[in-house]
């Protein structure tokens, strides 16, 4: 354990955004040094027999939520840009910017087309908006839209939710993915997005999360198969391959960079309802935001994700769960988190 002087020399890092949240929590519980910028921050654990063996079994596990500074402001805690909606879906966008915001970003920007901003404004007075040209209810193709300016603005960018699908939506998805420089996470039509138009996942300029279902996956890896163990596999060598994280959902939900992987233990069957990966996306674009790295966001996204499903199906039951219920659950799930975060550090 650290000092009472290196504990808040470590607190002053990680609120300047010098540091992450996980590599704070391993300052202050383990006395690590902390990791380079893109060195991935998730807690393992590795056996004394398992030094010697070829094959090291990394064991991930999600990361702790830390109680606030007092002195903390918005700025402390990231700004997310959400891309997505149409008219046809303008709720998903609004659940995943909901859900940034219940999951800690300080700032949400949700930029959608014209017609439907009134729409996803109406989510919250706490959201902001920005209304973009359209064809067909959908985002055009961004001719007149500086998308780099405000993906500057953003810590941490969700685009897919809603957006529709269209031939040059494909090709301005693709250019998105491949310049912008801040972390991502690419969800529902996005991914849809990146396989109609082969765009090359290996070609990013920042951090990359994945969060396919398995037809997605299917899709991005031009697989047929149906054996989810096989999916998994696949879903590893492509993480590897492209330098990225898959979150491969559905039962027990698949995370991985391509070295460590992740089966979550939380959430239940009442989570399979309409919306439900549209908050996810959210909850992972905030903790990204906040200074996790891809693989600690997408891993401690998901386990929390999870817990809000299974406080909602505590309240209500499996068969009546709606996104909705899972998005007003999260402030318990991340109130538990905290407390445990405060348990194992003392404070």
């Amino acid at each position: 354990m650290i000092n009472s002087h290196q504990f808040q020399q470590a607190a002053k890092q990680f609120r300047a955004g010098r540091i992450s949240l996980k590599e704070f929590t391993d300052l202050v519980i383990h006395a690590q040094p902390a990791r380079k910028p893109n060195e991935a921050a998730v807690s393992t654990k590795v056996s004394e027999t398992e030094v010697s063996s070829p094959v090291s079994q990394a064991e991930v596990s999600p990361s702790m939520i830390l109680p606030r500074a007092v002195d903390a402001h918005k700025g402390d805690f990231g700004r997310v840009l959400a891309i997505g909606g149409s008219s046809e879906m303008a709720g998903a966008i609004g659940l995943t910017s909901m859900a940034a915001l219940r999951s800690g970003a300080g700032l949400v920007r949700a930029m959608v087309p014209r017609e439907i901003q009134a729409v996803v404004a109406g989510w919250s007075p706490c959201l902001m908006t920005v209304g973009v040209d359209s064809e067909k209810g959908q985002i055009g193709d961004g001719s007149e839209l500086d998308i780099a300016l405000h993906c500057q603005w953003s810590d941490a960018i969700a685009i897919g939710p809603g957006m529709g699908r269209s031939v040059e939506l494909d090709h301005w998805v693709s250019k998105i993915y491949r310049d912008a420089e801040e972390p991502m996470v690419v969800d529902a039509d996005a991914l849809n997005a990146l396989a109609e138009a082969n765009a090359g996942l290996e070609s990013h300029a920042g951090l990359r999360v994945l969060t396919p279902h398995p037809g997605e996956f299917r899709k991005l890896a031009g697989s047929s198969s149906t054996d989810r163990q096989e999916l998994e596999n696949q879903a590893k060598k492509m993480a590897a391959d492209a330098s990225l994280v898959i979150v491969l959902k559905g039962s027990r939900t698949y995370v991985t960079n391509g070295d460590l992987e992740y089966r979550n233990v939380s959430g239940n069957p009442g989570m399979a309802t309409a919306g439900s990966g549209d908050v996810l996306t959210g909850v992972i674009a905030a903790l990204l935001g906040q200074g996790m790295s891809a693989l600690d966001a997408a891993v401690t996204g998901v386990f929390l994700h999870g817990n809000a499903g299974d406080v909602a199906t505590e309240s209500i039951g499996q068969a009546s769960v709606i996104a909705t219920d899972i998005l007003n659950s999260l402030s318990v799930a991340f109130k538990k988190q905290v407390k445990a975060t405060e348990k194992t550090i003392g404070f």
